[in-house]
């Protein structure tokens, strides 16, 4: 998938750029998840010192909560891209393993994608944020979903 053109320039504030080809997709890690994210990890240890806990508690909690926050920003940066391809017949994949009850649910821009790799294990979880998906992928991922289930023959209303 080296070859494929991105569909985004990458800047320096944000370097992950999402791949795109036909039924090909790539996840990376939102700068808009991360940045949110960051806001949290700097209001828990402020809303810890405001609580009305002993100082000598609160600042220690305040402490942990800022080390996690920062913890979970790193985590979440560091997350490896994942290589999504939806082919028109056949069945979907991730990183070369088959994506087994796939399920893509969308609130507004956010698209939220799970999925199992075999069919007793986990599912995996993944979100599309809007600086991932600009309009016309999201579009296109749109119909990509909605021509899968027309073939797998799911029920596209509620019964």
């Amino acid at each position: 998938m080296a070859n494929l053109p991105n569909s985004w320039k990458s800047s320096a504030i944000c370097p992950y750029g999402p791949e795109l080809a036909a039924g090909h997709y790539a996840w990376r890690p939102s700068c808009a998840c991360a940045l949110a994210l960051s806001i949290l990890g700097v209001l828990a240890p402020l809303s810890v010192l405001a609580s009305g806990l002993p100082a000598p508690v609160a600042w220690s909690v305040a402490l942990i909560a800022g080390l996690h926050g920062a913890w979970i920003v790193r985590r979440y940066l560091g997350a490896q891209p994942r290589h999504l391809h939806f082919p028109a017949s056949g069945e979907a994949r991730c990183e070369e393993l088959p994506m087994i009850d796939l399920r893509v649910r969308w609130r507004g821009p956010l698209a939220f994608m799970d999925w199992r790799v075999s069919p007793n294990g986990r599912r995996q979880r993944l979100v599309f944020w809007p600086d991932r998906l600009d309009v016309a992928t999201r579009r296109e991922l749109r119909l990509a979903m909605r021509a899968r289930e027309a073939a797998l023959g799911r029920a596209s209303v509620a019964r």
